[in-house]
């Protein structure tokens, strides 16, 4: 059946909203998806919702709450497929049937296997019309860890670092602060604030005794923030007892290779979680860390460490995106470089990346990247 003219424009332009209304769930949702709704007749809004943390109400319950009686015979924008499941709350596709809805949108399937189309089948059995894909795009982009987690079983995992226009992320004493101005660093604090997780080496705490919370109110910005877990590789227990990551706010998990039973005690002492992990070479394997976060239900990782540490997860293809800030200045050959990796002797060794945007950041510039997609790469070797 052909749409109503019109209804093109109108579902992007309601899906705009709902996708804008989601994002004010954007550090608060764990480990649920960010998720906005709005009920329209035609051109008229007559609800709006949002999902704002686990274990409250869903976006479309909050959005039929705002609409009341009004919302019969309306359309519904949601910018994830209703659920058709009972968690921690009721199922979204019965609210919605019992609210006498017309038609549901839905900007993207559910990536949850236990719903993943089951909604929008339900719906439609109970003779809603259906239509999806409407802004995906935007949809998928709020919530990458949520359907990684789904569909791998591991967080989505972001290396944010730091360099100067020579490549450079500090100088050759480790000295590092600062090498971007305060617009990037209040970014750097967005980062943190949406992360489940924040993850960092025993080097770059030993060096940097970073606290790894998100601190947006140093910035002059007043937003509700939950504060992710911080974690540590720590193969042989290095890390000292009154360390900021130690401190309130949030837990820390501490993961070694070693058994190191007095070090052990003093770090639980403080309050520090510790969890023995196997690895190769000395370390702890990053990959069986993730798989464990995974379990934890941790939909983003934000990794903030040295060159060691991300050379590892970007050899092991554990990189999902990098984000770097590239700052106007120049730090000198004996200056530390980005990526500790293996050397390559050919080209078609190299580790080829897809540029996802770059945008001003105050002085600096904010390059977002990730590892080529295979087709992509296969055809820069063809091509030469």
């Amino acid at each position: 059946m052909s749409e109503p003219a019109g209804t093109g424009a109108l579902d992007r332009e309601h899906m705009r909203r709902a996708v804008t209304l989601a994002r004010r769930g954007l550090y608060t949702t764990d480990p649920n998806p960010r998720v906005g709704c709005v009920i329209a007749h035609g051109p008229d809004v007559v609800g709006e919702g949002w999902h704002v943390r686990a274990g409250q109400a869903h976006a479309e319950v909050n959005a039929l709450h705002d609409a009341g009686a009004r919302a019969r015979g309306a359309t519904v924008y949601v910018s994830q497929e209703p659920c058709c499941h009972t968690g921690r709350t009721g199922p979204c596709t019965e609210v919605l049937i019992e609210a006498g809805v017309a038609r549901v949108v839905a900007a993207m399937v559910d990536p949850n296997p236990v719903v993943s189309g089951r909604g929008l089948s339900r719906l439609r059995e109970a003779g809603i019309e259906t239509r999806v894909g409407v802004r995906e795009e935007e949809a998928r982009a709020l919530n990458p860890g949520f359907a990684m987690r789904m569909r791998r079983g591991r967080p989505w995992v972001r290396i944010k670092m730091a360099m100067s226009l020579d490549g450079r992320t500090a100088l050759a004493t480790g000295e590092s602060r600062w090498i971007t101005g305060t617009e990037a660093r209040h970014d750097v604090h967005r980062l943190r604030a949406r992360s489940s997780a924040m993850l960092t080496g025993i080097g770059t705490l030993l060096a940097d005794d970073p606290a790894l919370t998100p601190r947006l109110s140093d910035f002059g910005e007043d937003c509700e923030v939950e504060t992710p877990l911080k974690v540590v590789l720590d193969s042989s227990l290095r890390t000292p007892p009154g360390s900021n990551i130690l401190s309130p706010p949030g837990r820390c998990l501490i993961v070694h290779r070693e058994a190191h039973p007095s070090r052990s005690a003093a770090l639980e002492r403080e309050g520090a979680e510790l969890l023995r992990l196997p690895g190769a070479g000395g370390g702890v394997d990053p990959g069986a860390l993730l798989e464990i976060l995974g379990e934890r239900e941790i939909n983003e990782v934000t990794v903030e460490c040295g060159p060691t540490l991300a050379g590892a997860l970007v050899a092991a293809e554990l990189a999902d995106e990098l984000v770097i800030y590239l700052a106007p200045l120049l730090l000198g050959d004996s200056a530390r470089g980005l990526f500790t990796l293996p050397g390559i002797t050919h080209m078609d060794e190299r580790t080829p990346l897809e540029i996802l945007a770059i945008d001003p950041v105050g002085r600096d510039w904010r390059v977002r990247a990730r590892r080529a997609p295979r087709s992509a790469r296969q055809g820069q070797d063809a091509r030469g």
